[in-house]
C-alpha cells in the first residue's frame, strides 16, 4: 500500500507497507496538489484520507487513486477544515472481512470525485447545475444528510438544473445484492420542490417505480432482493409546485456483497 503527495507531477511525500500504510504530512497543501494512492490488488481497502472525512470501506479495482486536492468553488462542498492546516493524516490498509461482507450502506464514499476511476461506488451524472461543486453528484453518497438548505457544505446536494431527463448513475464495482434504498431530497422549502415519482434501473435493465413525498428526512423503498452492478436513478417527476428546484441530498443503497 503506497500513499503519496503529487507536486507537478513529482512526489514530494510518500510512504508504504505491507498491507497497511499511514501518512504524515505536516504543510499546507497547495493548489495543483493531489493524493495518490496505490493499493496492492483489487478488493476492500478501508483508508482515511483526511480527519474530518473519516475512514470508508471501499471497493478498489487494484488501480492507483488520484484524488486533487480542491480549493476555491471546489472546496465548497466540503466542511472548511477538509483538506485545510499545517498538519494531515493519511492512512489506508487492506480491509478485515467484517467490515465489508456485512449488511451496510453499499453506495457511501465520501472520497468520491469526477475523476475517481479506482474506488467504489463511484456517483456521476448527465447534468450537474452549473457545473458547481455543491451540486455535483459526488454529494448524494458522501454520508451527509442536512437537507433543510440549499448550497455550501452540510447542504450540498446533486442538483439537476431544473432539467427533466437528469439521470444519476452509481457504479459499485462488482456485483451486489441490494433489497433497499433510503432517498433523503432537499427540503428547502419554500426554495426547494420535490419529485412525486423516480426511476431505479439495475444493470440487468429491470427498474422499479419509486413513490416520493414532500419530506425532510428519510423516505424508505424495500423490493425483492436483486443483483447488480449498477443502479440508475432517471424519469425524476417534479411535484406541482412553484418552485423549480428540486434536488437529491442522499442516496442510501443498502445490501451486501453478492
Amino acid at each position: 500500500m503506497i500513499i503519496e503527495i503529487i507536486r507537478n507531477g513529482e512526489t514530494i511525500a510518500r510512504s508504504s507497507g505491507n498491507g497497511e500504510s499511514y501518512l504524515v504530512y505536516d504543510r499546507s497543501y497547495e493548489e495543483g496538489d493531489s493524493i495518490r494512492l496505490t493499493p496492492e490488488k483489487q478488493g476492500f481497502i478501508t483508508l482515511q484520507l483526511d480527519a474530518v472525512l473519516g475512514r470508508a470501506t471501499l471497493y478498489t479495482n487494484g488501480t492507483p487513486l488520484t484524488m486533487t486536492i480542491p480549493f476555491a468553488e471546489k472546496h465548497d462542498c466540503y466542511h472548511e477544515a477538509v483538506f485545510r492546516g499545517e498538519s494531515h493524516f493519511l492512512w489506508a490498509r487492506n480491509a478485515y472481512e467484517w467490515e465489508c461482507c456485512g449488511y451496510r450502506n453499499l453506495s457511501l464514499n465520501p472520497y468520491d470525485t469526477h475523476e475517481n476511476t479506482s474506488l467504489f461506488p463511484h456517483a456521476k451524472a448527465n447534468i450537474e447545475t452549473r457545473g458547481e461543486s455543491v451540486f455535483a453528484a459526488r454529494n448524494a453518497i458522501d454520508g451527509i444528510v442536512a437537507s433543510n438548505g440549499h448550497g455550501k457544505w452540510p447542504w450540498s446536494s446533486w442538483g439537476i438544473n431544473r432539467d427533466p431527463n437528469a439521470e444519476l448513475s452509481l457504479d459499485f464495482g462488482r456485483e451486489i445484492v441490494t433489497d433497499r434504498v433510503i432517498f433523503y431530497t432537499r427540503a428547502d422549502f419554500p426554495h426547494d420542490a420535490w419529485w412525486t415519482e423516480a426511476t431505479l434501473t439495475f444493470s440487468d435493465g429491470s427498474s422499479i417505480s419509486v413513490p416520493l413525498e414532500k419530506k425532510d428526512g428519510p423516505q424508505t423503498i424495500q423490493f425483492p432482493a436483486r443483483k447488480t452492478t449498477s443502479l440508475m436513478l432517471s424519469h425524476l417527476i417534479k411535484a406541482d409546485d412553484p418552485s423549480p428546484f428540486p434536488a437529491l441530498i442522499q442516496l442510501e443503497v443498502y445490501g451486501s456483497e453478492a
